[in-house]
């Protein structure tokens, strides 16, 4: 479905729930996988995705462009994965402190059958900072431009591609250095 027509419908009271819908149908797989490469667990995930969708509900109205729609969808759900991971710490810690609680969740929820160079892969993202696993995810798996990436970090283009060239380095050198 076209985006500019979505809005529409979004505007209009007596389409807004099933245009809705329609956003849920389109964008929530999309939204879940990304809410899910950051918390990592599929609870914390649909939780994540749950209550992002409801704060998009409340507040769709308000969005008047069809090319925000995209990073707007994104922010909110990255602010809420986020929120999730900070509601997972102690007073005053950082959530980049997770990544050992969230490198023990990927191994209880990777299946038998996972690749198991997939799950070296995503132990290589959870070493990295939150903010450049994320901004990595973002161009890596969504395949985001990085002006997108800015508008919904809030970051400048010029810190996300040092971000990620930085995020590729340091993935690289997990993937070589880690123990099999």
């Amino acid at each position: 479905m076209d985006n500019d027509k979505l809005i529409d419908m979004l505007s209009e009271p007596s389409s807004r729930d099933a245009a809705f819908r329609l956003l849920m149908q389109h964008y929530g797989r999309r939204l879940y996988w990304h809410i899910r490469r950051i918390v990592v667990s599929h609870d914390d995930a649909e939780d994540a995705l749950q209550e992002a969708f409801l704060k998009i509900y409340s507040s769709i109205s308000s969005l008047r462009s069809a090319e925000k729609l995209v990073p707007w969808l994104y922010r909110v759900a990255t602010n809420e994965a986020l929120r999730c991971l900070r509601s997972k710490t102690r007073f005053f810690q950082s959530i980049d402190d997770l990544s050992p609680a969230l490198t023990d969740k990927l191994h209880a929820e990777s299946f038998l059958d996972s690749d198991a160079a997939e799950v070296r892969f995503q132990q290589a993202l959870l070493s990295l900072p939150t903010s450049q696993r994320v901004a990595f995810n973002m161009r890596y798996y969504d395949d985001l431009p990085y002006e997108q990436i800015a508008e919904i970090t809030g970051k400048s283009v010029a810190s996300l591609k040092t971000n990620y060239h930085y995020a590729t380095l340091k993935i690289k050198d997990y993937l070589e250095n880690s123990d099999l």
